[in-house]
């Protein structure tokens, strides 16, 4: 009994935390054999996979930055055509301008000049006019100047050229005495 209260004793004794020798020794080898795995394959490949992540996010940064950039370009390109589309604009809009006041000015030459041509037109009309007038009005002066000689001679003044001479006197001594000019 005393050899089964000593192993008793020892194993009351005994820290249950702490683990056999053995099962150290095998768990040692077993950790070294895991830990040379891991090392020779394990972690290569998660390295290999880990630094094609790096590169990809790399590489994607990089065309982000190359697409921004290209971007920010013809961002560039599109603000200069749109200042020169504005430029172009005002100068067209100042050449209408321009233009519209040309035709303006030449339209308002053109009925300057028309106007003119009507007033010129109707001026020599008038004048043709009057001087048809003073015709018909001298003849008819004249044979009223021989009928009323006639009346007063008491004769015939038949003769054309003793008529007419004596109408030409008349008419001369009435524009003399009248103030009434041919042509005024």
């Amino acid at each position: 009994m005393n050899s089964t209260y000593l192993l008793a004793a020892e194993e009351a004794d005994k820290n249950p935390l702490i683990p056999e020798p053995y099962d150290i020794f095998w768990s040692a080898v077993v950790f070294i054999v895991i830990a040379f795995v891991f090392g020779k394959y394990v972690v290569p490949r998660l390295t290999k996979v880990l630094d094609e992540r790096t590169q990809k996010i790399e590489g994607g940064i990089a065309k982000a930055e190359a697409v921004q950039a290209e971007a920010q370009a013809t961002l560039q390109q599109y603000q200069e055509q749109l200042a020169e589309a504005r430029l172009e604009a005002a100068r067209i809009r100042e050449e209408a301008r321009t233009q519209g006041a040309a035709i303006l000015a030449a339209m308002r030459s053109d009925a300057q000049a028309e106007a003119d041509r009507i007033v010129a037109a109707g001026h020599s009309q008038l004048e043709a006019q009057r001087q048809q007038i003073v015709t018909e009005l001298r003849a008819e002066l004249g044979r009223t100047a021989v009928d009323l000689a006639e009346k007063i001679i008491g004769q015939s003044v038949a003769d054309e050229a003793k008529q007419a001479a004596s109408i030409d006197q008349f008419l001369r001594e009435l524009d003399e005495n009248a103030g009434i000019g041919v042509g005024r």
